[in-house]
């Protein structure tokens, strides 16, 4: 029987968007024999200006000008009504990403599932010129839901929770094009892992209460100071710190690693975050769509710092009211977090309970799945 081709398309404007299709990718794998499942980037198909101009420029937007994101996020949220510069905008979006047509030819898909709200947009102008284009569905990668994920002609909607679900019924979309399923994550991360096991790859010690400090991919985050404030506390610890592909941070946090021995593990970007997540008993990060579901699925208790305006301070919300982390706004508070838990695991224990009722590690299977059946 010839295979069902999926094609998914992501966007490489920050890690959470191509991990999503990586996971979706990978799910297909073992239990979808019947599938062809491929990634595309669509930052791939364009010009190295409109690629730094959509998508490094974002990077650089969030981390240097937070204030101006944040208008940015609620302005376009809610548009009263669809102006020129969004017409010039939409326009020059399309005249940049021609290419993806020449890959919808070449790839022929049965079904396409969007991980980023561009290339669901572009689809969307692509069928209401009544152009054949097969089924397509979007996932959307945060525990929130924004305009510009929003589309006509989409099969569907894979979101992270009812309320997201209720929130995009309530833009218009139908309820039955409405699916809860959870953010794709890589399917590791519902295995069950030894900590013992894990610990002694890392040489780390199973019986020390361990702090992981994430930053994302790009390392963004003033990861440094926040260890170098941590290391030296009273308990019995021990940190790991991820600096992604940071080599700046990396070289800054063996330093701080070199001046309290056997206190802080730096590490670079790896693809075995899973087995670091298996010896943590608390996670520090950023609350992205993927780290925060990873984290979920992994019932690693977080406290979470410098959330993006927008989507991340979204899934903050989500993750606070949810009993699965607390919020750390300063570097007193989060010391303050971290001796809490350290000195009350009964704490940590909630939070690990109200963790397990809000984890979605299968939710890449749960969405290939839905698309199949629909096929």
């Amino acid at each position: 029987m010839k295979r069902k081709r999926i094609l998914v398309l992501s966007v490489s404007a920050g890690a959470g968007h191509v991990r999503a299709a990586q996971a979706l990718c990978a799910a297909a794998q073992p239990g979808f024999p019947q599938l062809e499942v491929t990634h595309l980037d669509v930052m791939d198909l364009v010009s190295q200006a409109f690629r730094k101009v959509y998508a490094d420029s974002y990077i650089k937007l969030v981390e240097k000008m937070p204030l101006a994101w944040a208008y940015l996020y609620q302005s376009t949220d809610r548009p009263a009504s669809r102006s020129a510069i969004d017409e010039l905008r939409r326009r020059i979006q399309r005249l940049n990403t021609r290419k993806l047509d020449d890959e919808l030819a070449r790839a022929t898909p049965d079904a396409i599932v969007c991980t980023h709200f561009l290339p669901a947009e572009l689809l969307s102008h692509r069928i209401r010129k009544g152009r054949p284009t097969p089924p397509v569905w979007v996932q959307v990668t945060d525990f929130d839901i924004h305009a510009l994920w929003i589309h006509p002609y989409m099969a569907g909607y894979c979101v992270a929770n009812h309320e997201i679900a209720a929130r995009i019924v309530a833009r218009g979309i139908a309820p039955e094009q409405t699916f809860v399923t959870g953010i794709p994550i890589m399917p590791q991360f519902s295995q069950k892992l030894d900590r013992v096991t894990c610990a002694a790859e890392l040489g780390l010690d199973a019986h020390k209460p361990t702090l992981l400090m994430m930053s994302g991919g790009a390392g963004v985050g003033d990861i440094e100071s926040l260890a170098q404030r941590l290391v030296v506390l009273e308990h019995d610890l021990q940190i790991v710190a991820l600096a992604g592909r940071n080599e700046v941070l990396l070289k800054s946090l063996k330093r701080v690693a070199h001046a309290h021995p056997g206190r802080l593990l730096p590490l670079p970007f790896t693809r075995t975050i899973e087995r670091v997540m298996a010896v943590a008993d608390i996670a520090i990060t950023k609350p992205g769509g993927l780290t925060t579901s990873e984290c979920l699925a992994m019932q690693v208790p977080m406290i979470v710092i410098s959330p993006i305006p927008g989507q991340e301070e979204r899934n903050a919300d989500f993750l606070l009211e949810s009993g699965a982390a607390l919020k750390a706004i300063d570097a007193a508070s989060l010391e303050y977090k971290v001796r809490l838990l350290l000195e009350h695991p009964e704490r940590l224990a909630a939070m690990r309970d109200c963790m397990r009722a809000k984890a979605r590690p299968d939710a890449a299977t749960s969405v290939l799945s839905l698309v199949v059946e629909r096929l």
